[in-house]
């Protein structure tokens, strides 16, 4: 499928979790993320893509700040505004299909080269009475086609109805669905209760035979239970067997290559692209990042993966002080600080060493490459020290000694404990579970961080605290949404909505049992009357 002149063969280039403006206060990394986005959109040029599929997180805050929002329109602008044939066409509704009410490129007053394609996370996802986000911005300027977005009402399971956006280039098509995110509990319910899902398949016409389709899923979930409870997470056996291949965003480390998911009917395929920048210091963001690119002809399909070069470099370390040979002594600090300081040293000296993927050819437009290589980025470092036995020493101070040499010298050290069997409290709690690293930070594994216990979830906070005393008005369930909300989101009319919504329907539940009990008494009376 190298043919790039072949009229049947569709090209995507896929990448999810870009988090533009994550950083954007430190002045060491506050470019990373806008380095990367813009390197996967200069690989979409390069490939010469029919189109850029985006799995979600495409902002790191839910309202991002003008500078980020200017940066991410002047990218995307830069890419994709241009005089290039899009040689494909979308033949399903699109009013359905996008919140825009049409595929960008056909509109008249866009000269739009390089089509985006985007579903939103769970970062950048729709809030406020009006449920927006920033990717409706982007989607009413025309920059993107943000598909996918199914909005909820209520805290049960959820009725979902899935339209794919379908698409042919010559003699190939593609069935591509799209699943924003949604809150997991929520949608694992939904997925669960019969019924609840639905997924429109492409009507069969002549020339479009039912099985004539690549089925693509995007979404934008969980895809491992981070919680004690392992609910809160989409399974993959909940996806339907027609699917050929899903794009799973959310999760961040990267896995490149397609894993066989062997059910029903034939052999589907799950690919985790993962994010492009590390949002935090985790083993699973410091292995490569890449962006991928899906090739389709027919009914056969391939992916290629890129590795991204303008990534900054991460090492991820660990070491047991109780195992270093010769040992240590638990009362020599001082000891202990020159080990540190010679394994921070060592992982510097790796990440200098390794070796950079080739650089990427010049743009074909002539512009310069705004990539930047490895080797002129400080570097990250994580190195995890089991401190079972010993003290801590002063991390402030060590991490002076490589300010210059580093990208995150106040945060090289995250110091845990080896995990005893059993927690005070432990059973279902949640809390004990990320107590645990089992947060999605990727920082766990079976250590205790010291500082875990004393981080609890609201949301089990408000389950804890009412346990039998539940509220019969407000829903425990829509107070954590909305909470959550008021808190990470920035709505500041979350609760005055939730509780206006709670009373709203406690007076419609009220007056129908009401109208009940009168209709009721009427027909006992007339019954009354009658066998008088």
């Amino acid at each position: 499928m190298s043919d790039a002149g072949d009229p049947n063969l569709f090209r995507i280039l896929i990448s999810t979790d870009n988090h533009l403006g994550v950083w954007e206060k430190d002045e060491t990394r506050r470019d990373d993320s806008f380095r990367a986005f813009e390197e996967v959109l200069q690989l979409a040029v390069e490939t010469r893509a029919d189109a850029v599929l985006l799995g979600g997180d495409l902002f790191h805050e839910n309202k991002p700040s003008r500078a980020t929002l200017v940066k991410a329109i002047q990218l995307l602008a830069k890419y994709c505004l241009n005089d290039r044939p899009v040689r494909f066409r979308v033949v399903s509704d699109q009013s359905v299909n996008f919140v825009a009410g049409r595929v960008n490129f056909e509109n008249p007053n866009l000269n739009v080269g390089l089509p985006v394609f985007t579903i939103h996370g769970n970062h950048d996802d729709p809030a406020g009475q009006d449920s927006l986000s920033a990717v409706d911005i982007l989607s009413q300027t025309g920059l993107v086609n943000y598909f996918g977005k199914h909005p909820l009402t209520g805290t049960g399971a959820a009725r979902i109805t899935l339209s794919p956006v379908l698409l042919e280039k010559g003699s190939t098509r593609i069935c591509l669905y799209g699943l924003g995110n949604i809150r997991d509990e929520r949608l694992g319910r939904s997925f669960q209760t019969p019924g609840c899902v639905q997924w429109q398949r492409p009507a069969p016409s002549p020339g479009y035979p039912p099985d004539g389709w690549v089925n693509l899923l995007v979404l934008h979930q969980n895809r491992v239970a981070h919680s004690a409870l392992g609910k809160a997470c989409v399974r993959e056996e909940h996806l339907p067997a027609f699917l050929d291949l899903a794009v799973w965003g959310h999760e961040h480390e990267c896995r490149p290559d397609p894993v066989s998911l062997k059910g029903e009917g034939e052999a589907r395929y799950v690919v985790q692209p993962g994010s492009t920048v590390a949002t935090a210091l985790s083993e699973g963001e410091s292995r490569p990042k890449h962006a991928l690119l899906l090739e389709v002809r027919g009914a056969q399909f391939r992916l290629q993966k890129f590795r991204l070069r303008s990534v900054r470099p991460f090492v991820f370390g660990g070491v047991a002080l109780r195992e270093v040979r010769p040992p240590l002594l638990p009362e020599d600090t001082e000891g202990v600080t020159r080990f540190l300081t010679g394994k921070i040293q060592e992982m510097i000296s790796r990440a200098a060493a390794a070796n950079p993927p080739p650089p990427l050819p010049a743009p074909s437009d002539g512009s310069p490459s705004a990539s930047a290589s490895p080797a002129s980025l400080l570097p990250l470092i994580r190195l995890r020290v089991d401190y079972t036995g010993f003290s801590t020493v002063n991390s402030q101070r060590l991490g002076q000694r490589f300010v210059g040499r580093v990208a995150n010298p106040q945060d090289m050290l995250l110091w845990t404990k080896a995990a005893s069997r059993k927690l005070k409290g432990e059973g279902d709690s949640s809390s004990a579970a990320a107590a645990y690293g089992e947060a999605g930070d990727g920082e766990g594994g079976g250590f205790l961080r010291p500082d875990a216990l004393d981080q609890s979830r609201i949301e089990d906070l408000i389950r804890q605290h009412l346990g039998s005393n539940a509220l019969e008005v407000l829903p425990d369930d829509e107070l954590a949404v909305a909470l959550h909300n008021f808190v990470e989101k920035d709505d500041k009319n979350a609760l005055v909505q939730c509780i206006e919504a709670a009373l709203e329907e406690t007076r419609n539940a009220a007056l129908a049992a009401q109208l009940a009990a009168e209709e009721a008494a009427e027909a006992a009376a007339a019954a009354a009357a009658v066998a008088g």
